[in-house]
């Protein structure tokens, strides 16, 4: 669907694509969290050490001060050696609300300078979001019920982006459930995704804290399985597969916005539609992200 074009949720494919598009914008918002230089000043204020540390603590501090087991189950597609880095160290620098606390008044700072003159737009925005995040369900979805459970800021910027939290793990959260189903470990789900390519290793392997040994093992376990081919792309039967992954993903996510209504989550489509330009705009976010926010 494109940004002119109404909510409809009267189909599978429907509901499929609005919540596809829902989520391309809302994690625009969210994801704001990862790449502004102000955040990663904000945990460095507190006594976090680098942004792996930060990125770990800021995601998972609603859910308490857990250690990297927790880390590396709800995260998933990350080594557990390399969340072992940063929890649960984090909580000896700061507790888990100090780097709540800490995140959302950075996000709030960054949001606040992108989004001037629009307040009632993101006050809208806010209302609407909260509304459809509540909706979302959080039974067998951890990190979705822990970000349920934070206060709601008084800043409608800031109450904005915690819905984005909400709403996005409970996507992520079912994401896992499947990719447990589909017996895709952490490795497999990003080369059942993308196929297995230097490029690939080069740009996700320090992010995610795989080697070279773990890259090449899940590749044989997906060729073995007839998901990737000798070349490492994905073969019919592996791209059929992330195509049903793809799509019942964005089923179990439509839920919450068939309860919400088709009227109340077309509001929440043009309500979204005039904060996300500024956000791409601003430079901040990562290309995977702005092409999301624009498909």
């Amino acid at each position: 669907m494109s940004n002119d074009e109404p909510i409809s949720l009267a189909t599978a494919a429907d509901r499929r694509a609005a919540a596809r598009w829902l989520h391309g914008r809302l994690e625009a918002i969210h994801t704001i969290v990862y790449f502004a230089p102000a955040v990663h000043e904000a945990h460095e204020s507190v006594g976090l050490k680098g942004r792996m540390m930060g990125y770990t603590a800021g995601r998972i501090a609603p859910m308490g001060p857990v250690g990297p087991e927790v880390a590396t189950a709800t995260f998933y597609g990350f080594s557990p050696r390399l969340l072992a880095r940063a929890l649960p160290d984090a909580w000896s620098f700061a507790s888990p609300d100090q780097v709540r606390v800490a995140t959302q008044d950075a996000v709030g700072a960054v949001l606040a300078e992108v989004w001037q003159g629009l307040d009632a737009e993101v006050a809208r925005a806010g209302e609407l979001a909260r509304e459809a995040a509540l909706l979302q369900p959080i039974l067998g979805r951890p990190l979705a019920a822990a970000w349920s459970s934070v206060p709601v800021a008084d800043d409608p910027a800031v109450a904005l982006w915690q819905a984005t939290c909400r709403l996005r793990e409970s996507r992520g959260d079912a994401h896992v459930a499947l990719l447990v189903e589909a017996e895709l470990d952490g490795v497999e789900s990003h080369l059942s995704a993308r196929g297995d390519s230097a490029k690939m290793r080069q740009i996700l392997g320090p992010m995610r804290g795989f080697d070279d040994a773990e890259w090449d093992a899940g590749a044989t376990r997906l060729r073995d399985r007839g998901i990737l081919d000798e070349d490492g792309a994905l073969t019919d039967e592996g791209q059929q597969l992330r195509t049903r992954l793809e799509e019942r993903t964005d089923e179990l996510d439509a839920q919450g916005y068939v309860t919400f209504g088709e009227d109340r989550t077309e509001q929440l489509r043009q309500a979204l539609t005039p904060l996300v330009g500024p956000l791409l705009d601003a430079g901040i976010l990562p290309g995977i992200v702005t092409r999301q926010a624009t498909s």
